[in-house]
């Protein structure tokens, strides 16, 4: 890859721990390399015998899993995002976010102050969230850019990214346009996204990239690349809304280019997959692939999320099986 000389430059941010890059430098972008992007292929087929070799291969017991699952936790984007959505829905999602898992479960793990990675809302619901999570150090993020499908024009989508910011949203979900990586107009794509990054100011901004639209795994790969050089905080796998949403093979790609863009720049960026992640056993795939492929910093919530909902219900039953040795009934563990 080329070297653009500028590992190790900048300097880390200040504020709420959880948000992306507080701890190290923000990826400020790179100029546009088509030579790069056009050099990204994808093998499907051995995409796909990785992917589905993982969950045989790597497993946690007992206490270890007790451990990547209270991780995982702190990885979670609590997310409502449904056209009934009320400012008491949001309230009841904030304290879930607050208190993720009965409080003697946290106790008898060390764990009594553990919180989820965020709380990601619509538009309207950024203030009630804001004011719900005041001083509890969880970040609100919004979905943006005229969400899910990203057809409104385009200065209202810009127009909305900075609502979203002045109505105190930290993160910002963007959603790429699928139509410029399936017509291979890579500029318009990169220009897209310097564009929505700009807007956003010091909100950090999370690239959908909605790959279950995206026609090939060799798309996904140049549109993530694309979406980095352009400064994105975060890639994200899709929306929630698509047919097909976040799998392991998706995920392979997007953390290979990610691995890709950090070792040519010295940037990190985080990974979001969504959609479709409801069961424990399926964070701890997701969570050990990140380890094979990234490494141990990218199982952090400044460089990882899930984007679910049910997810965290149905690891709170493990934990309390785990500490009591009963699993109880998923009624008890309510979203909202």
């Amino acid at each position: 890859m080329p070297d653009y000389g500028v590992s190790g430059q900048g300097t880390a941010l200040s504020g709420v721990g959880n948000l992306p890059q507080t701890l190290e430098p923000r990826n400020p972008g790179i100029p546009l390399d088509l030579d790069w992007v056009m050099r990204a292929t994808a093998n499907r087929s051995a995409i796909e015998r990785r992917a589905a070799s993982l969950p045989g291969r790597r497993s946690v017991k007992k206490e270890w899993q007790a451990a990547w699952l209270a991780r995982a936790i702190s990885c979670i984007d609590l997310t409502t995002l449904a056209g009934d959505d009320t400012v008491g829905r949001v309230q009841r999602l904030c304290a879930k976010a607050r208190h993720p898992v009965r409080a003697d479960v946290l106790d008898a793990l060390g764990l009594p102050r553990l919180t989820v990675g965020a709380v990601c809302v619509y538009h309207d619901m950024i203030a009630p969230a804001v004011a719900a999570l005041a001083g509890s150090g969880i970040p609100v993020a919004a979905v943006s850019t005229g969400f899910p499908a990203g057809l409104s024009p385009f200065h209202l989508r810009v127009a909305e990214i900075g609502e979203s910011v002045a109505a105190g949203a930290a993160e910002i979900d963007i959603v790429i346009s699928r139509r410029h990586v399936l017509t291979g107009n890579w500029q318009a794509l990169y220009d897209e996204m310097r564009d929505f990054r700009a807007a956003c100011g010091a909100a950090h901004v999370k690239a959908i990239l909605a790959t279950g639209e995206l026609g090939t795994l060799q798309n996904v790969a140049r549109a993530s690349l694309i979406c980095m050089m352009a400064g994105a905080d975060f890639i994200k796998t899709s929306t929630g809304k698509e047919p097909v949403n976040a799998t392991l093979p998706v995920t392979l790609v997007m953390l290979r280019a990610i691995r890709d863009y950090h070792e040519a720049t010295g940037f990190r960026v985080g990974y979001k997959p969504a959609g479709g992640i409801s069961k424990a056993k399926d964070a701890l795939t997701y969570l050990a692939l990140i380890k094979d492929e990234l490494g141990d910093r990218w199982l952090r919530p400044d460089l990882f999320r899930f984007g679910a909902s049910s997810l965290l219900g149905d690891i709170e039953r493990q934990l309390e099986h785990y500490v009591t040795g009963a699993y109880s009934a998923n009624w008890r563990h309510a979203m909202a």
